[in-house]
């Protein structure tokens, strides 16, 4: 097998689907140079654990992209610095505020359920998984119901960069400028007459005397947009495709709410939908054998991570009851997600609103196309069913 000859780990077109490639490096290289690009990635569980558990040795304040250098945000921070800045949010993700929202985001995946119910067809995507976590982050950052769908464009069109390509990236550009005039307006009001929302955090917010800029508010805004958006997205679409394909787990899950959370923990897994985050080393190094140089760049493959056979009994195969599950969809350590509940409870709730509601539901082609970001498009039918208050 060529494996070696296509690893590209700055390709989005590479990363959609690449576990052929992950498995040959798992064999054969599990800490692999992409020479094109001059970045080193690692490929097994044990690996990118170690890596993330050293800070100091693998840091974040290099660019959590590999391509792109540091931005002002808090995943591109290492030690006070990122505590600091992630302390600001932090108490919008407790537990106690997570279960608080229970009652109203099974209010909102009904809402969206009841739009489609009667139908008897929708897309996943568009209908269900991407409206939930968008009105959820939005609202918790204060962006206004009409602003939703253009919200969602822009964090749409700015992870088109992931592809690599020209195009992407012009899309990304011109997401980014779109969004970037959204928040400044978004600073200015809050500014003027603070809110009980996120964005107003940010921008009453000090760390160690001195206020965030704006170019930095409208990164930090942006980071909990996408990563509590884009993510949850891909699982819940991701995770329903699975249900789909494997219709006895789907049956067991319908008839039995206290498997729900081991079958999130392995739509997690299987869906992994942040794909690598970047480290830079900063002195000389050996990982899994391998001597890295300082300054080289590292990818931490999390999708390779989850289906390593070392760790994972018979990872290619999608188990519910898989147990254990200590995956690392949501990283590990100082940078492991901050959304990390909120985004469980999303996708179990919808999740499990489908099964009960649109219990029937099936493809209705046999094409979902993919990039980086997940699927696309995910259009199924069901028997029509009544709407709920």
């Amino acid at each position: 097998m060529a494996a070696e000859t296509r690893i590209d780990f700055l390709s989005g077109k590479f990363l959609v689907d690449a576990r052929e490639a992950y498995a040959w490096m798992r064999a054969n290289a599990p800490v692999y140079l992409d020479e094109s690009n001059n970045v080193w990635g690692v490929a097994t569980y044990d690996g990118v654990v170690a890596v993330e558990r050293d800070p100091t040795t693998f840091s974040s304040a290099g660019g959590s992209r590999a391509e792109t250098g540091p931005l002002p945000w808090m995943i591109d921070m290492d030690g006070d610095a990122h505590t600091k800045r992630r302390r600001l949010v932090s108490r919008g993700f407790t537990p106690a505020r997570v279960r608080a929202m229970e009652p109203k985001i099974t209010a909102i995946c009904d809402d969206l359920i009841n739009a489609v119910c009667e139908r008897g067809a929708c897309d996943v995507v568009a209908d269900l998984a991407a409206p939930l976590p968008m009105v959820v982050i939005g609202d918790m950052l204060g962006v206004e119901p009409a602003d939703r769908a253009a919200v969602l464009g822009w964090s749409n069109e700015m992870l088109a960069s992931l592809s690599g390509d020209d195009e992407g990236l012009a899309r990304a550009a011109a997401g980014f400028a779109a969004y970037n005039e959204y928040a400044e307006n978004q600073i200015a009001r809050r500014r003027a007459q603070p809110t009980d929302d996120l964005f107003s955090v940010l921008v009453h917010a000090e760390v160690d005397g001195a206020a965030l800029t704006d170019f930095e508010i409208v990164f930090e805004s942006l980071l909990l947009l996408i990563g509590g958006d884009e993510t949850t997205r891909q699982v819940t679409s991701g995770g329903l495709e699975q249900l789909a394909l494997h219709p006895d787990q789907r049956t067991a899950l319908a008839a039995d709410a206290a498997a729900m959370p081991g079958a999130v923990e392995e739509m997690l897994r299987w869906v992994s939908p942040i794909k690598t985050m970047a480290r830079t080393v900063t002195h000389d190094v050996e990982l899994s054998g391998v001597s890295l140089p300082a300054g080289a760049k590292l990818v931490l493959l999390y999708a390779a991570a989850n289906f390593d056979p070392a760790h994972f009994e018979h990872p290619d195969v999608f188990d519910i009851t898989r147990t254990p599950n200590d995956h690392v969809a949501f990283g590990f350590g100082a940078h492991y997600c901050l959304g990390a509940s909120l985004a469980r409870m999303e996708v179990r709730t919808m999740v499990d609103r489908v099964l009960q509601r649109l219990p029937d539901l099936a493809f209705a082609s046999d094409t979902r196309p993919r990039t980086i970001t997940g699927i696309q498009r995910m259009p199924v039918v069901f028997t029509p069913t009544e709407r709920v208050r």
